[in-house]
């Protein structure tokens, strides 16, 4: 992987949607070397999907929390939360947490209810998302600079 490539990277996670044309500019190379690059960043498995973000907000869900779980019930946790309709992602993890949930959810309420559903599978302990940012495209964006 180059720097074109990290490059096209960048621009894929700013905007999927942009046309091939148009990400073709942004790297300055030939439509045909940016879709041949893209598809193989494809094939290799870098790229491996593309997504919707959905904004929770405005499917008023308002709440966002990460709640980490002590369990040794971790298969019956990672069932319950895979059909949970407020838990957004699941980590099982290493050490004295075995599993971290992201929960959207409407209200401190449904918050509150997920966590007494929960309470079944282990320990839990909650963190309430007040801002977040994320740096990916940070990072990417620094590598590029420095090549």
């Amino acid at each position: 992987m180059d720097v074109i490539d990290r490059k096209i990277l960048h621009e894929l996670q700013a905007n999927a949607k942009i046309s091939m044309k148009e990400l073709a500019q942004k790297v300055y190379l030939s439509s045909p070397s940016t879709i041949e690059r893209v598809r193989r960043l494809e094939e290799n498995g870098i790229i491996k999907g593309y997504k919707t973000i959905v904004d929770a907000e405005k499917l008023n869900r308002n709440i966002t929390a990460f709640v980490l779980f002590e369990t040794t019930k971790c298969k019956d946790l990672a069932a319950f939360c895979s059909v949970h309709p407020d838990v957004m992602e699941c980590y099982r993890v290493a050490g004295k947490i075995s599993y971290i949930a992201k929960v959207c959810t409407e209200s401190v309420h449904t918050l509150e209810e997920f966590i007494d559903k929960a309470m079944e599978f282990g320990t839990p302990s909650t963190n309430i998302v007040l801002s977040s940012y994320t740096n990916m495209e940070l990072k990417l964006s620094q590598d590029t600079s420095s090549g």
